[in-house]
């Protein structure tokens, strides 16, 4: 997603913040771009992209580092935002608490839907379609790597123990993290969790566990039943598929799915599908 690296670099940082339950404020960013590729075309649209993304966040662009370096083939963002939370309303991704129930927000792996599509666009032309292509291509915006409202709606509708953002190593690894952050044991139902059909298709085309590919774009929230409720129906009212996948109880912290066989330990990924794929 080079093409929107200015626009992907803010949102990724924000998510970030809004699962800690604190509101954007300021960025610093650090581009650097390589020479002998770089024009004013690029950096005008760089730069446009990082403005109107801020703006749609309410977040000032402070201060940073721009720099044309030797050796690239592409433009590198590296951001750090700032924000705002009030002490007692500060979420931590340890306060998983035992009787929660785990809420997943859209669908599994959009980051890596949409990267998918632009990076593997011939290929995967031929095996599933222009079509179906052009709208994994679009996933970066819509429904959008940004859990920015999905943060903010959960926060308003009830007091969540804890929010995370499943990036790299998918929705598999996200809940690992959740578990051993909170040293609690998740019991997950896969048939509860969200697949988009773009998505289903075009790892089946690749090989790949979409459980375990990056997934920017979906928030987990673990929350007790009575403030599960409103959370859903209000996220759901915005326009925001939001689905019980799973519960805390006790144990050790780990991660099971309910298989017709009883429980069963949750695949871990010692790298994203996305890096297994570009490097074999």
């Amino acid at each position: 997603a080079t093409d929107e690296i200015g626009w992907y670099v803010v949102h990724v940082n924000a998510n970030d913040l809004v699962t800690m339950g604190a509101a954007p404020r300021w960025l610093l960013l650090t581009l650097l771009l390589p020479e002998g590729r770089t024009d004013e075309v690029l950096v005008e649209n760089l730069f446009s992209q990082v403005s109107q993304a801020c703006q749609s966040l309410g977040v000032a662009l402070c201060g940073g580092h721009t720099e044309i370096t030797h050796g690239l083939d592409r433009p590198i963002a590296v951001g750090l935002m700032l924000g705002e939370v009030e002490k007692e309303d500060l979420v931590r991704t340890a306060g998983v608490q035992v009787g929660d129930l785990i809420i997943q927000t859209k669908g599994i792996a959009i980051e890596g839907t949409a990267v998918l599509a632009r990076e593997m666009a011939e290929p995967l032309e031929a095996r599933v379609g222009a079509e179906l292509v052009a709208r994994g291509k679009r996933f970066l915006r819509e429904p959008g790597i940004s859990v920015v409202p999905d943060a903010r709606i959960a926060c308003s509708a009830g007091r969540p123990h804890a929010m995370h953002d499943p990036t790299e190593g998918g929705l598999a690894t996200g809940l690992w993290e959740l578990a051993h952050a909170s040293g609690k044991r998740l019991i997950v139902d896969l048939e509860a969790v969200h697949l988009y059909p773009e998505t289903a298709a075009l790892c089946q085309a690749l090989e790949l566990d979409p459980l375990g590919l990056i997934a920017s774009g979906s928030l987990l929230v673990a929350a007790s039943p009575e403030e599960s409720a409103p959370m859903v129906e209000a996220l759901s009212q915005e326009g925001i598929g939001a689905y019980v996948i799973g519960r805390v109880v006790e144990g050790p912290p780990s991660v099971q799915v309910e298989t017709p066989d009883g429980l069963a330990p949750m695949p871990i990924f010692e790298q994203d599908e996305l890096t297994r794929l570009f490097g074999e």
